[in-house]
């Protein structure tokens, strides 16, 4: 039986109900949303003349949860048109419709009783074979099927998503005993290849995985702090990107998540487990009473953070745990912080602090011991291996590396030692690790599990640069970039420079990569793995060159960077790109001229030039219009091509993911999208294979068709109405008349053919013009030392 999931239900319109029919809308799947029917009519529906029994009003609780998700943010849906996607319904009328669904995924509230009535409903109307899904975070999923019928069990399991559903990588898959294996395993790949999720399959235990190794450490944390005498804003400045946390480090988190979410949490475990551990889950008295206030966070403006006005603009202050008065926000600064500042590498970061003996090194030490030696505890009791906890915690947590790696980085035996030696209880199993001669729970692409290390099996869809780079795969190499051989003759262009900006070390290896490929390989990716594709060119450089009157460096930079440009888009072998995160500027300039961009969904492209008061300078004019111009057709109003791209560049419009980037222009047809952040690489590769099969040819030299003067006065024409309307300033519209001179093609007549060339020298012309004026100078140096945008 080959499955596929071509519908699909969800039952319950909450946050993560909507959120999670948001998810499955957004990979183009048909998905019903259903909910309660409501027992009293709003004033609205009363003033309209509605009664209980009008389908607007039966319907309103899913029909006004997906109305709010184009109303959230971060935004669920990657285009607000895949909310048509989305049909909605009742329980009490629809459910028959779950006949034609193919998984349905419960996501009502957190009661047993309540969970096992929704189910007996489905059980009555879902087709034979469909599969069938709780959304739960810790009610048991055996309790749930008790008294199903043999094939709902069969084709019964947890799925539980993290919150935000778009955005958190992390899915855990909990399997009961009458689960059919084939559907486990089914929904991993699901879930991974469609989904673009990272799977992990947990243990019916109380919190799953994340959720328990995570909220024991958020307690672990708070009382540390109040046994040490820590403040809120010492513990978060040592307990965020320092040890490879997110920004949003303890405090912040718990903000975000709400403290009452927390706290609801942290009572499930609570309530089934004994002794020590039981006390743990017992948050200190000043949560519960903060609860109570209402500061939960940010739905409610306050929390363990607030901001409020003072003497220098708004400033954000702390809570003080012990008089829960707000105060201002301390940093702790010690000697291995700022030691580990200077330490290259994470692991290195946190062996410099682990054992510091200073107020640092004692909190975190203090936080690390209980966290470790529970993970080891715990671990073959809600999961399968160190790896699916490792995993868990970094998909759903965001850590850099999961508690096994973390121990791995500090030494397990220096550890081990130090924490006996205080007095703490080891697992038995650490020990007999170590006492075999085995000192790490990793070794190469293993990791230990049961007396020997297992290979670390991973998707062949995962290609990971940093391993084909210790396997001597590198083709050749400078300071910002590398030419890795990806196999199967495809070739893959790594950008390694700071932020992977692009300066004359990128542009000489886009040069040679692609001479390499032309001669010996079938087709060159240009990706890589870091925090983000490229936020553009190297600001600080041509800051540097600007404020020392070097124009003539700068043009031959320029120059250089629209010929390898040009090198991209004219290449005799295909060049695809595999954009992620943030490609901004230079990043989406290098993208507009590939053969085919291959984006990850979530991709924020755009030409931000004009935030720092210039206007693109590598060519990404001239391509975002040739762009914009391949729909149009003669006899069409080329005015309207000339005019959006004016706006989005004008404007500097960065889209919110790869869908959007489609709709602003920067993606097209023969460009595709990726769920999965990890297959990126794998998928361009195949796209660039793909290509070279099919006979790839470079696209000829054409003359362009532009607008001309009259084009011009009418982009100018929208620029100045919005100067005068207060909504820019006189440098906004200069940097736009500047703009708008290069899309129309100067001085020439509307619908004058103009070859590339003429347009990219028009473009270099204006951006050199701009760089040697003082306010644009005054915004770059305003974006490198604050990193927003300046209005001046």
């Amino acid at each position: 039986m080959v499955r596929q999931i071509r519908k699909a239900a969800v039952l319950g319109s909450g946050v993560m109900g909507s959120g999670i029919a948001a998810v499955l809308a957004n990979v183009g799947i048909p998905t019903i949303l259903l909910d309660i029917v409501p027992r009293e009519l709003t004033e609205a529906e009363k003033k309209k003349g509605l009664t209980l029994e009008d389908k607007a009003v039966r319907n309103r609780l899913s029909a006004t949860a997906v109305h709010k998700l184009l109303k959230q943010k971060p935004a669920p849906l990657t285009v607000k048109d895949n909310k048509q996607l989305i049909s909605v319904g009742n329980f009490e009328d629809d459910m028959k419709q779950l006949a034609d669904v193919d998984w349905v995924i419960e996501v009502v509230v957190e009661n047993l009783d309540i969970k096992r009535m929704v189910f007996d409903q489905v059980d009555q109307y879902r087709k034979p074979g469909s599969i069938i899904s709780s959304n739960t975070s810790g009610i048991s999923v055996e309790a749930m099927v008790e008294g199903r019928s043999d094939d709902f069990k069969a084709n019964f399991l947890g799925t539980h998503f993290f919150n935000p559903p778009r955005y958190l990588k992390l899915l855990e898959i909990i399997p009961t005993n009458a689960t059919n294996p084939e559907i486990v395993n089914f929904m991993k790949a699901f879930a991974e290849n469609v989904l673009g999720k990272g799977v992990v399959e947990a243990k019916d235990t109380p919190n799953f995985i994340a959720n328990r190794i995570g909220t024991y450490g958020l307690l672990v944390t708070v009382s540390e702090m109040l046994k040490g005498g820590y403040s809120v804003g010492e513990v978060e400045s040592v307990t965020g990107p320092l040890i490879g946390r997110p920004k949003s480090a303890t405090f912040r988190t718990l903000d975000v998540v709400g403290l009452d979410t927390f706290l609801h949490v942290a009572k499930n475990v609570y309530d089934q487990v004994e002794g020590e551990e039981k006390d743990v889950f017992d948050p200190p008295t000043f949560m519960r009473d903060m609860a109570a206030k209402g500061w939960i966070g940010a739905k409610s403006n306050q929390g363990f953070f607030v901001k409020q006005k003072g003497e220098k603009g708004n400033e954000i202050l702390e809570l003080d745990p012990n008089t829960l008065e707000y105060i201002t926000r301390k940093k702790l600064k010690t000697a291995s912080t700022e030691a580990a500042k200077q330490a290259k590498g994470l692991s290195a970061k946190v062996k410099t602090l682990i054992y510091a003996d200073d107020r640092a090194g004692q909190l975190l030490w203090n936080i690390f011991k209980p966290i470790l030696i529970y993970s080891a505890e715990k671990c073959y009791e809600i999961s399968n291996d160190v790896l699916s906890v490792d995993q868990a915690m970094k998909w759903g947590f965001g850590w850099e590396q999961g508690p096994f790696e973390f121990w791995d980085a500090i030494g397990v035996e220096k550890s081990v030692a130090k924490m006996e030696a205080e007095g703490a209880t080891v697992p038995s199993w650490v020990k007999e690790m170590l006492a075999s001669g085995k000192t790490s729970f990793y070794s190469e692409k293993s990791f230990y599990h049961e007396g020997q290390y297992n290979a670390i099996e991973q998707n062949k869809k995962i290609i990971n640069l940093k391993s084909l780079k210790e396997d001597n795969k590198v083709i050749f190499k400078n300071a910002g970039a590398s030419l890795i051989d990806l196999g199967d003759g495809i070739a893959g262009l790594e950008f390694t420079s700071p932020n992977n900006s692009i300066g004359l070390d990128v542009i000489q290896m886009i040069n040679k990569s692609i001479d390499e490929v032309e001669k010996n390989y079938k087709g060159l990716v240009i990706g890589n793995q870091g925090n983000n594709f490229c936020v553009g060119a190297n600001l600080m450089m041509i800051l540097m060159e600007a404020q020392d009157d070097n124009f003539f460096e700068i043009d031959l930079v320029i120059r250089q960077f629209q010929n390898a440009m040009a090198r991209i888009r004219y290449a005799s072998k295909p060049v695809v790109t595999a954009p992620f995160g943030m490609t901004l500027g230079g990043g989406a300039e290098i993208c507009l001229p590939s053969a085919s961009i291959q984006a990850s969904s979530e991709t924020y492209i755009g030409l931000v030039e004009v935030g720092v008061g210039l206007i693109p300078g590598g060519g990404g004019n001239k391509e975002l219009y040739l762009r914009n111009l391949e729909h149009h057709t003669a006899g069409s109003d080329l005015q309207a091509v000339a005019n959006r791209t004016f706006e989005t560049i004008a404007m500097a419009k960065v889209a919110t993911s790869a869908d959007e980037g489609r709709a602003n222009g920067f993606l097209s047809q023969r460009d595709g999208v990726t769920m999965n952040a990890d297959h990126v690489i794998y998928n361009a590769k195949q796209q660039a294979l793909h290509l070279f099969e099919q006979g790839y040819t470079a696209p000829a030299r054409q003359l362009i068709p532009v607008v001309g003067e009259t084009g011009y006065a009418t982009m100018l024409l929208g620029a100045k109405t919005m100067k005068f309307g207060g909504m820019i300033s006189d440098h906004d519209l200069k940097i736009a008349q500047k703009l708008a001179f290069v899309l129309a093609g100067g001085r020439v007549p509307k619908g004058t053919l103009v070859d590339e060339q003429y347009l990219l020298d028009l473009e270099r012309e204006a951006f050199l013009s701009l760089v040697g004026e003082p306010k644009s100078q005054q915004r770059m140096q305003y974006m490198l030392t604050k990193g927003k945008p300046l209005r001046n």
